[in-house]
């Protein structure tokens, strides 16, 4: 019996759509991010820094394992968007 598929499960890192709760603003910015793709990260570590309007917000990881980007720096993002997936 295979203890491993070879396929991976995968969390979101995705932007809460309650940070725009006090903002007329529609969209922000991927400021930047603190690991690079294909690093480890583990859960709750801060990966992504977001701008919308004139605060800065900390984004974290859902799950331990191996980031990938989709977001690069500098993006329009919107409520809900997705910036980024670990694979474990």
């Amino acid at each position: 019996m295979a203890l491993f598929s070879g396929k991976g499960v995968m969390s979101n890192i995705s932007v809460d759509e309650d940070l725009w709760a006090s903002t007329m603003a529609p969209e922000g910015i991927v400021e930047r991010w603190f690991v690079a793709d294909c690093a480890i990260v583990a859960k709750g570590d801060r990966v992504v820094e977001v701008r919308i309007e004139d605060a800065l917000h900390e984004v974290s990881s859902p799950n331990s394992g191996r980031l990938s980007i989709l977001a690069t720096r500098n993006a329009v993002i919107e409520p809900g968007s997705v910036l980024g997936e670990v694979k474990w």
